[in-house]
């Protein structure tokens, strides 16, 4: 199979905005909040430290922001909107004491903290302002919404439809038009799950270890998946889903994948892995 080459062109020039012993421990998670003003990051410290960035300049603006209410490692976090109060809302979720904590950014204050999971907290994803899915250790997706004080929808392995392989969920994503999710596993495996219609459509299996990461394509054509057998493969999810999906090797590192971002309008992406490389890769037109 062939592997596509890194981009060679049309890369920004590199700037530096970094934050001298930002945590006391390793950093397990970035993220951003949607209109690119906040920048937050969480740590196996049991801390999350944001600050606000000024897109016009590229530089951190004022004193970074401690949140302390996590027992354990901070392990994925994603922004939400409140369309009501036009609030900058923080999800994060880890180890410890497995509960998802929702931060109004713009006082720095926790104001919701939601249980039912009962392993670690791998993998959050948010969409629809008020919606978001998390993926646990426990072996459940629950699916959450911030005018509900408990989750919506829980997926697992013990549902008569089929609903999950007895494996860890390591990282779960949602289509950008809220009717599909995707879900990978540490058995390797991913499940395509109809959201609207409460079913599994099918699981199968692109790698050969753990997968990490789980993308769709801003055009929902295609789906990007990483894993700790170095490989980024891409599955093409035009046609019928619950026919045998065609999937390809895009991309190899020397190391483990560990994450992949699809940009945001060009058919390409960005990878980082344990081989301590982070690489822009570009993909032939579709």
């Amino acid at each position: 199979m062939q592997t596509w080459t890194p981009i060679p062109r049309c890369i920004p020039r590199p700037f530096s905005a970094s934050a001298p012993l930002h945590h006391r421990g390793s950093i397990y998670c970035t993220c951003w909040s949607r209109d690119g003003e906040l920048i937050a990051t969480g740590s196996n410290d049991k801390t999350i430290k944001y600050m606000r960035f000024n897109n016009d300049t590229n530089q951190l603006v004022g004193h970074e922001m401690e949140l302390n209410m996590h027992d354990g490692t901070v392990r994925d976090m994603c922004f939400l909107d409140d369309s009501s109060t036009k609030s900058r809302l923080l999800a994060s979720g880890g180890a410890g004491d497995c509960k998802i904590y929702i931060t109004d950014c713009g006082t720095g204050t926790p104001f919701q903290a939601y249980s039912g999971h009962t392993g670690h907290i791998l993998s959050l994803y948010s969409w629809n302002n008020a919606m978001f899915v998390s993926g646990s250790q426990d072996q459940t997706i629950r699916f959450w919404d911030l005018r509900v004080n408990v989750s919506v929808n829980t997926l697992d392995n013990d549902r008569k439809d089929g609903g999950l392989e007895s494996s860890a969920v390591t990282a779960v994503c949602v289509d950008p038009t809220g009717r599909l999710l995707v879900s990978g596993h540490a058995d390797s495996s991913c499940t395509l799950y109809d959201i609207r219609g409460n079913r599994p459509i099918q699981r199968f299996y692109p790698h050969t270890a753990e997968i990490r990461c789980v993308r769709f394509s801003p055009s929902a054509y295609y789906m990007l998946t990483c894993s700790y057998d170095n490989s980024i493969r891409l599955t093409d999810l035009q046609g019928d889903l619950a026919h045998e999906l065609s999937s390809v090797v895009v991309a190899e590192h020397k190391d483990k994948a560990i994450t992949i971002r699809w940009h945001p309008t060009e058919f390409s992406f960005i990878s980082t892995s344990a081989d301590k490389t982070a690489t822009l890769w570009a993909l032939p037109p579709s």
